[in-house]
């Protein structure tokens, strides 16, 4: 029988019922992100074990009621408690901009299946039925979370996603344990609650889009400094990056590269929904070099730079199976390219990961893209 959930509006019960958790409790969140620039956070769900029964005790935290962030916080900083979470890297957004601190230490199921060699980006649901068997609804997906009161069934949707992480802990810590890699697993949660509270933008923005290919090196540069303007605007405004200026304007606007205000508006008036308001900030920062964008490295295109990356992604894969891994834990497609650009094992390519990859990366980077592999 499933425990019923205790909906929590007061700030002092909520604190009552955090003060019986023990060395770890369960925890998801529910946001809206599809008109803002940061999450809003709606609800947070906690399962706390209790010493009487098998079930968990579980609390929907209303996160619009005033006080709750405020008494939620020491629960998620106090380092004495584990939080188990999964897929974690847009709740952690949330909890940070809503509690002002992370849920630390962390243990992220979807991270643990990946290196237990259960699968990579697994679902929630699909994680439960391949460990316990038990299926999960997921109907309540694209609910909407702000309104009050939700529904029964928003409500059951939302116990469900903390009710079986504790069984699923369990068996995810004794398979990593038995694999010899609980210190890799702590190693990459470690670097996701870093990550998060360090908050930093994507350095270069423009490599991810497509048209950046089609632009000469001054146009690149252009666009660099509009997604870099973007970014900034975005987060102040707290508006999504494409309702501030959207990536196919950003591409005409770096290609075309108007050189006084008059130029830049009829490009504008060319796109019904063109920021027109934004006019002289975006002429600024067409126009404004930036400090680093010399560093920025070319897109990668041509015959020779995709040889380069297979060679690459051919070594990952061959040590990804001796080491019975699933495609794309080990290094992905964006993290290898960051390699074959110069940087000196980055991010999650550190730490563990460098240990299994540089010995059979390395003498591939020695050769780089610019000859061809030694047979």
């Amino acid at each position: 029988m499933s425990s019923t959930p205790h909906w929590v509006a007061d700030p002092a019960v909520l604190r009552t019922h955090l003060a019986a958790a023990s060395t770890r409790v369960a925890v998801d969140t529910e946001f809206i992100r599809e008109r803002t620039y940061w999450p809003q956070l709606s609800l947070v769900q906690v399962a706390i074990g209790t010493p009487t029964t098998t079930e968990p005790l579980i609390l929907l935290v209303d996160m619009l009621a005033d006080g709750m962030a405020a008494a939620l916080a020491p629960l998620l900083s106090d380092r004495s408690v584990l939080k188990i979470m999964h897929s974690a890297s847009e709740d952690l957004v949330a909890l940070r901009q809503a509690c002002g601190v992370l849920p630390d230490p962390l243990f992220d199921t979807q991270i643990a299946a990946s290196l237990a060699g259960v699968g990579a980006g697994l679902g929630y649901q699909r994680l439960v039925q391949e460990l316990l068997g038990i299926a999960v609804d997921k109907g309540e997906t694209r609910s909407d979370w702000m309104k009050r009161p939700l529904s029964p069934s928003q409500l059951a949707y939302a116990a469900d996603d903390v009710r079986h992480l504790f069984a699923v802990h369990d068996a995810l810590d004794a398979r990593l344990q038995a694999l010899g890699r609980a210190e890799w697993f702590a190693e990459d949660c470690a670097r996701m609650v870093d990550v998060a509270r360090r908050d930093e933008s994507e350095r270069w923005p423009h490599l991810a889009l497509r048209s950046v290919q089609f632009l000469d090196a001054d146009g690149q540069r252009r666009l660099l400094r509009l997604l870099r303007w973007r970014e900034q605007q975005a987060r102040r405004s707290d508006r999504p990056r494409t309702w501030v200026l959207d990536n196919d304007l950003a591409a005409t606007l770096a290609r075309e590269a108007p050189d006084d205000a008059p130029a830049l508006e009829r490009l504008l008036d060319a796109h019904p929904k063109a920021p027109r308001k934004l006019s002289g900030p975006i002429l600024a920062a067409l126009q404004t070099p930036l400090d680093d964008e010399a560093d920025a490295p070319p897109p990668r295109t041509s015959e020779r730079d995709r040889k380069a990356l297979r060679r690459l992604q051919d070594a990952v894969a061959a040590r990804s199976t001796e080491l019975g891994l699933p495609d794309g834990v080990l290094a992905s497609r964006r993290w290898l390219e960051t390699l074959l650009d110069g940087e000196d094992w980055p991010g999650m390519l550190s730490g563990w990961r460098r240990a299994q990859l540089e010995p059979v990366l390395a003498p591939l980077l020695a050769v780089g893209s610019g000859a061809e592999a030694p047979v």
